[in-house]
């Protein structure tokens, strides 16, 4: 880290230090505001799969959303869900060979990130985000999703009407949101007093407590086949997460575990690259 970025985060810490001892409530506010604002922003140049894709623009919250589309059309469509301060432009080698086993793949940068436009994120608009895709390109019964992406997808599918015929790829999925919490509350420097304020504008806004926005407790009410890829070192989506689920044996869920590659790494690996191709079924 350096100096600067030392700087920067002792000035944050100080000004939520002094506002949480004016009031708790404005605290949480504003401590909610950062933790759905991406600070990061990927506008690298397009891979050239990318720039043979077609162009898709919408407006979706009244902010612009900027996506792709190949192979279109085709009955059987795939979906491609980055994670938080992340974009789809990373997925550009999945593209080819899903379309060679007949898919048409879309990918869609979310609101705030990449080449979209908006300031804030949080898996309540992703999983509307995720739900007007399919309405306006869908029916979509196939996705690789990331991080923040795999918890979306999760509450998502909830509000689907879907099937075993369904297939999720998820890699490194933010499993627990009170854990993202938990990190971000650590970070910052912030007491319990606002961590319950916090939980209580989470609630107010979202209309669940924290815990509720778990793919822990989603599971149970996914029908689709699932492929999950964790890594043991993760330490943002970490493996103690996972264990619970696991040890459901949802007959649904299969799990590749992974040693040494984090939370970025996992879905750049050629294992794991090749077992989620894998995990497509051709449909040409």
């Amino acid at each position: 880290m350096s100096v600067s970025q030392k700087l920067v985060i002792n000035y944050i810490r100080a000004k939520f230090a002094i506002l949480s001892s004016i009031s708790k409530r404005k605290t949480a506010e504003k401590a909610f505001q950062l933790f759905c604002t991406p600070q990061y922003r990927n506008r690298k140049k397009l891979p050239h799969i990318f720039e043979e894709a077609e162009n898709i623009q919408f407006a979706f919250h009244h902010h612009k959303i900027s996506g792709y589309r190949w192979n279109h059309p085709s009955e059987n469509k795939l979906l491609i869900l980055h994670g938080y301060e992340s974009s789809v432009i990373n997925f550009d080698r999945y593209v080819k060979p899903l379309i060679k086993k007949g898919y048409e793949v879309l990918a869609f940068d979310a609101p705030a990130h990449g080449r979209s436009m908006g300031k804030q994120i949080n898996a309540v608009l992703y999983k509307e985000f995720i739900l007007y895709i399919d309405k306006h390109y869908g029916p979509i019964k196939n996705f690789i999703a990331h991080s923040l992406g795999g918890l979306a997808i999760a509450l998502a599918l909830e509000e689907m009407k879907h099937d075993e015929t369904y297939q999720v790829t998820l890699i490194a999925p933010a499993t627990e949101t009170t854990t993202a919490i938990d990190s971000f509350f650590k970070f910052l420097q912030l007491d319990g007093e606002v961590r319950r304020e916090f939980d209580d504008v989470i609630k107010q806004e979202g209309g669940h407590p924290p815990e509720w926005f778990s793919i822990a407790r989603a599971a149970q009410n996914i029908k689709a086949k699932v492929l999950w890829l964790q890594d043991e070192d993760d330490q943002m989506t970490p493996m103690r997460d996972v264990k619970p689920i696991i040890e459901k044996e949802y007959p649904n869920f299969q799990f590749l575990i992974s040693q040494g590659l984090g939370h970025r790494r996992i879905y750049r690996d050629n294992n794991s690259y090749k077992a989620i191709i894998d995990f497509f079924h051709s449909s040409v």
